[in-house]
């Protein structure tokens, strides 16, 4: 019966040379560095111990010479064993004369492990998702099944009087929060939220839906030359900066595509608990500043004040 020709076998008699080989080849090159450590010994003239220390140096050079070549000829006995995966008859690629030339089943080995990896790691990543997917609810902001609003169409368009409607119900919420509702370049919403005399927050919305978030101090400008608001700028303090990142982290964590109006509100109410950014000592440590930098993290079911090395 003959053998399969992709699965090629070990030669175990040379590997276990090979073995002895590599102790060989290590020996002999710590030799050289032994030698190289020890120097010239004393002999009685200097002619004498140059001569000597070159002559053992080049003993040792030779042996290491001698054991790589046969490590290299051992290593050519030893044979590679087959990769077997389920490629079906791609394997048969590994037989072409010039795969020097055409690594066709190589590549092919090594796109069927990227594709593997690739479906593992995604796996994972779903499974993280949905453990979540219960936290990322409006649960979170006290509301109950039973009460809980009826779900909206997850369309991306909708009415701009629905949105109005909305956007007017939360800023009546919360009385330190001022919202100014417009709409620069069409039906898309832009928000100004002013928030006490703390921050300025100019939101981006697709819809209903939150694309990006900006978090400025109190006086700075939030205009740009032509009177339109300026969704580009950052903040130039480090500390809105910082609160400008965590609003981001946020919006990827109010997620509820079916009821976008209840994630806006609860951003919203995330967003509110920053009306005591510079009174509100961390949680944790208890100081009011860190490097410089007040309590810039809000937890999202708490809103408790952490400092952002302190959250972790």
């Amino acid at each position: 019966m003959m053998a399969d020709p992709l699965n090629v076998g070990v030669n175990l008699e040379a590997f276990s040379q090979a073995i002895h080989s590599i102790q060989a080849l290590r020996s002999s090159v710590t030799r050289v560095f032994d030698c190289l450590k020890d120097g010239m010994k004393n002999k009685e003239s200097q002619e004498a111990r140059e001569r000597s220390f070159i002559s053992d140096f080049q003993d040792n050079l030779h042996s290491v010479n001698r054991d790589l070549n046969e490590l290299e000829r051992l290593s050519n006995l030893v044979g590679k064993p087959s990769e077997n995966h389920p490629l079906h008859n791609s394997g048969l690629l590994s037989l072409d004369p010039v795969h020097d030339k055409t690594p066709l089943y190589s590549q092919l080995l090594q796109a069927y492990k990227w594709s593997n990896k690739l479906q593992y790691h995604a796996g994972l990543a779903s499974g993280l998702l949905n453990q979540q997917s219960l936290k990322r609810s409006a649960n979170q902001m006290g509301v109950s099944a039973k009460r809980r609003p009826k779900a909206q169409p997850t369309t991306l368009v909708l009415p701009p009087q629905y949105i109005d409607d909305v956007i007017t119900r939360i800023d009546r919420m919360f009385p330190e929060m001022t919202i100014h509702l417009s709409r620069p370049n069409g039906t898309s919403a832009m928000l100004l939220v002013t928030l006490g005399k703390v921050l300025k927050v100019i939101v981006v919305m697709r819809s209903l839906f939150i694309d990006r978030t900006i978090v400025k101090g109190y006086n700075e400008n939030v205009y740009t030359e032509d009177g339109k608001l300026d969704i580009w700028s950052k903040s130039n303090y480090q500390v809105f900066q910082k609160v400008t990142d965590h609003a981001t982290t946020a919006l990827l964590h109010y997620q509820l595509p079916q009821m976008p109006d209840v994630v806006v509100r609860s951003f919203m109410t995330w967003l509110r608990s920053y009306i005591k950014l510079f009174q509100a000592p961390c949680q944790r440590c208890g100081k009011f500043l860190q490097d410089g930098l007040p309590p810039t993290w809000r937890d999202f079911r708490t809103l408790e004040a952490f400092h952002d090395t302190c959250r972790q």
